[in-house]
């Protein structure tokens, strides 16, 4: 069984909001594959650093507008 990273993203709110965007547009856009679109969107997989800055590139916002990982204080409350 595959464990989800703790970092979150808003990819799908983000393809909905630049003209429903497909998975396969923004692969391509970003030179991977839909099915590690699909992988990073489900946290299944988090992106390299250079992929993470390419999908915030495609939206034109930065990278902290795309992904998101816990603040450790509020994980331990």
């Amino acid at each position: 069984m595959v464990k989800s990273t703790k970092v979150t993203n808003s990819i799908r709110a983000l393809r909905f909001a630049h003209g429903e965007m497909t998975q396969a547009e923004l692969a391509d856009r970003v030179g991977v594959t839909r099915q590690t679109i699909i992988a990073i969107e489900q946290s299944r997989y988090s992106p390299s650093l250079e992929v993470a800055f390419q999908i915030a590139r495609v939206f034109g916002v930065p990278l902290d507008d795309v992904f998101q990982y816990p603040d450790l204080e509020q994980e331990k409350s």
